[in-house]
């Protein structure tokens, strides 16, 4: 495709603020790892005021040119030049997916507020009320003393985006931002949104990272598509829509989308939990069924994220009772979960998800060793390798390489090795965790198609979601949860996008399951 450029007249948001020589500007980027060229041929301008988007599908290029930029990789043809030098020199701030954020360290001293250890008490009350007034910005109040660690995923990422983003507004800066929304509600979104925006109209150059292709059309001036390590479009963005840039990142006419499936009728109770309780989580029963997909809604802290590991065993909670397929199930952990037939799929995929040091092949084949072992303990080498590749294949995993290490894959490859890891067996209950965050579209089908497959074998799905859009698409029913509990259950008519979010945040009438109204349960 012939590479476009917007006219120097385009109407945009910030017209008229974006423009003159570029803040910060790659030319002729290539990178090559071996076996794969990365980036072929990529050049990148960012000009004051302009907020820039670049898209494109999981393994485009898009993660390496972030690192090229920053310094962490060098190009192996091209340049990187930044506008002006020594004290006006144009600064580079970074926010990566991972975050770069200390677990072991606080709120605030991850925003830079406070130090570890040894301040007087009057400094560390100030530099509390510093960091309260950062994350109130985002319109959050959380606890600024936990450790990172110990924090929802949403929440992180506004404190890497409050730390960025504080200090500095003029015209010499430029700001990328990778994936910054995935953990974010809808109107959390909007929050950051807002942000950005002011930081690209006080003059600084904003690059926008993102899947959410209708968020990219909102937010920015111009569109880059990165396709296959090649930018295949850089275009205004006001000359784009969803379908046209569908068609730009993947390559092929848009669909319409998809309606949710028309699943048979649910079977048995497979799962039935009464009065589960934990900090953050308050008396909550539910009960899944063989074949029925069941999503949680819910802002930022209202405890959504939280119960997939509570039913787990990886956080401990208490309950009334626990039954798992007619069998009482006390004491929980992660290793008897999995024994039960019980698979979690977590949405900080970088910690739980899969291990970093081990290679897909190891990560994939890790539930199934004791199969692929033979008589003396000794491993069926070519066993696994032919079921790696496999699922390489079945998952469309991309590289194509079951050998290489799990943290050189994108985002999106690596949600869909743990996939292929938990799916392999078909669990009896299936616990999601922002299934699709930092998932290109096609990613996103192919996951979604995996997760109605799974149902129409019989597993219990349980997804929480903050993409409302997704949980209307997969679920037949949906429980939304606020201040720890669940106070509506929507399906059916009642289960639209606008609802959940009315719902989430207390704007809607409550529609209280039945088995809240009269506390029985099967």
């Amino acid at each position: 495709m012939v590479e476009t450029t917007p006219p120097a007249s385009a109407p945009a948001r910030g017209a008229g603020q974006a423009g003159g020589d570029p803040l910060m500007r790659a030319t002729g980027i290539v990178k090559d790892f071996p076996g794969l060229r990365a980036l072929d041929d990529v050049s990148l301008d960012v000009r004051s005021g302009e907020i820039v988007a670049i898209v494109g599908h999981n393994g485009s290029g898009k993660s390496t040119l972030v690192k090229i930029l920053a310094g962490v990789h060098t190009a192996d043809e091209g340049t990187v030049s930044f506008a002006g030098g020594g004290d006006e020199a144009t600064e580079l701030h970074i926010i990566h997916q991972d975050l770069g954020l200390v677990s072991e360290f606080t709120a605030v001293e991850n925003l830079g507020v406070g130090a570890p250890g040894g301040l007087a008490p009057t400094r560390r009350r100030h530099e509390r009320e510093r960091a309260r007034e950062l994350i109130s910005r985002f319109g959050e109040a959380f606890d600024v003393d936990l450790p990172i660690s110990r924090l929802a995923p949403a929440q992180r990422s506004i404190i890497a985006i409050a730390r960025a983003l504080d200090g500095w507004t003029h015209a010499r800066n430029v700001l990328i931002l990778d994936e910054p929304t995935e953990a974010l509600h809808a109107t959390e979104v909007e929050i950051l949104v807002n942000a950005v925006r002011r930081v690209a109209d006080a003059g600084a150059g904003v690059v926008f990272i993102s899947h959410r292709l209708d968020e990219v059309l909102g937010i920015a001036d111009r569109v880059v598509v990165l396709r296959d390590g090649r930018k295949v479009s850089d275009v205004a963005a006001v000359s784009l829509d969803h379908d046209a840039l569908v068609e730009l990142v993947t390559g092929a006419a848009a669909h319409e989308e998809e309606s949710p499936v028309d699943r048979s009728p649910a079977g048995d109770i497979v799962l039935d939990i009464a009065g589960l309780r934990a900090p953050g989580v308050r008396g909550i029963d539910l009960q899944l069924r063989a074949g029925e997909v069941v999503g949680v809604a819910g802002v930022l802290g209202s405890g959504r994220d939280l119960l997939p590991s509570l039913v787990f065993g990886g956080t401990r909670a208490d309950a009334d009772h626990y039954w798992l397929s007619g069998t009482s199930y006390p004491d929980r952990t992660p290793r008897e979960s999995v024994r039960r037939g019980l698979a979690f799929v977590a949405g900080d995929r970088a910690r739980y998800g899969g291990i970093r040091a081990m290679n897909a092949r190891e990560n994939m084949t890790l539930p199934e060793l004791g199969s692929l072992t033979g008589p003396g303990g000794a491993l069926r080498s070519a066993a696994e390798q032919r079921l790696a590749r496999a699922l390489v294949d079945r998952y469309d995993v991309r590289p194509a390489r079951p050998e290489q290490a799990f943290a050189r894959f994108s985002g999106g490859n690596q949600q869909k090795i743990v996939f292929a890891k938990w799916l392999r067996n078909d669990p009896r209950v299936l616990l999601l965790e922002e299934p699709t965050q930092g998932v290109d579209i096609g990613a996103k089908q192919a996951l979604y198609a995996e997760i109605d497959q799974a149902a129409a074998r019989g597993t219990a799905v349980l997804v929480c979601s903050s993409d409302a859009k997704e949980l209307v698409r997969l679920c037949d029913r949906v429980l939304v949860m606020r201040e720890g509990q669940i106070v509506a259950e929507l399906s059916g008519e009642q289960l639209t996008e606008s609802e959940l979010v009315l719902q989430g945040y207390g704007l809607a009438r409550a529609t209280v399951p039945p088995a809240m109204r009269d506390g029985e349960h099967p």
